[in-house]
């Protein structure tokens, strides 16, 4: 298994390249089967990766971009012929275009450097996906999310009852995307709300969860004096902060940083993991598998 690529250069839409995902119980020949059938479809492999957590009743892992001239075109032939191949074997199987960018949403609240982080690598090229709204519930940063040429919609949050704006939410949102990335929005979000949004949902918190749970926990850190402070990409799920995990990572702190420079160092940790766990995510690398992730 290779590791998964952390680019900082322009990500390219290819034409007739598509994205084979597939997972299941492992058993001999699966590599086999697989592969045959890229080639009896006119594939050709250009990069392969694969995974299993035990050859003895584990699970399989595999993630296949290919080219084959026409795909568009052939594409829905071809995912109908996936569900035949590979469901005797007790696959799920996943094929997708990569000429075709992920529809992207990004909600927000006060806090700005996640959200404007992923509006700039989008302006980069570095993220294969479209944005096609900003919502916060807030506005202080609606001039900045507009400079990108990105539409801002304001929804109000406030209260205990969070119904009415999840209605709004869902409005704009349901069939509209493809998924929602929580750039440090500070709300929870309702099971139902969840299960009637029904595309994945990419969070980003601090590592300190949950010693340094709620409130101002920059400061708490600084109170108990931690020497590494860090950041968590996860998928959304009912239970709060505990969806599989995409990304963290680390950086180093010392007795003579202040609060504010904890929380300044913890902001380029999360933006920075937060537009890995995003990029991965948008190009197929990412497989869940119970709680946890496959990152190819």
């Amino acid at each position: 298994m290779t590791s998964p690529q952390i680019s900082s250069s322009h990500v390219s839409l290819l034409q007739d390249h598509a994205c084979l995902v597939v997972h299941g119980p492992d058993r001999p020949g699966l590599a086999a089967v697989i592969t045959s059938w890229v080639a009896k479809n006119n594939g050709n492999i250009m990069s392969l990766d694969q995974f299993s957590d035990d050859p003895e009743g584990g699970a399989f892992f595999q993630r296949i971009v290919f080219r084959r001239p026409g795909l568009a075109r052939d594409l829905p032939e071809l995912q109908a012929d996936i569900a035949g191949t590979f469901e005797p074997y007790g696959l799920q199987a996943q094929l997708t275009d990569r000429s075709v960018p992920k529809r992207m949403a990004v909600l927000a609240s006060t806090s700005d450097h996640c959200v404007l982080e992923l509006l700039w690598r989008h302006r980069r090229g570095e993220l294969p996906v479209t944005i096609p709204m900003v919502i916060s519930n807030h506005t202080n940063t609606a001039d900045d999310v507009r400079s990108f040429g990105v539409p801002f919609v304001h929804v109000p949050s406030q209260g205990p009852d969070k119904s009415k704006a999840e209605a709004q939410l869902l409005e704009l949102l349901a069939g509209n995307v493809d998924f929602v990335v929580l750039a440090r929005y500070m709300q929870i979000l309702s099971d139902d709300f969840l299960e009637k949004l029904g595309v994945p949902v990419i969070n980003i918190h601090h590592s300190f969860l949950p010693a340094f749970i709620g409130a101002a926990p920059y400061r708490k850190a600084k109170e108990r004096g931690v020497k590494l402070i860090g950041a968590t990409s996860h998928y959304v799920t009912k239970d709060l902060d505990e969806g599989p995990i995409i990304e963290q990572d680390v950086a180093r702190v010392t007795h003579a940083m202040s609060a504010a420079d904890l929380q300044a160092r913890g902001a380029y940790v999360e933006r920075a993991v937060l537009s890995r766990a995003v990029q991965w995510h948008a190009e197929d690398r990412v497989i869940r598998h119970g709680n946890q992730t496959i990152v190819f």
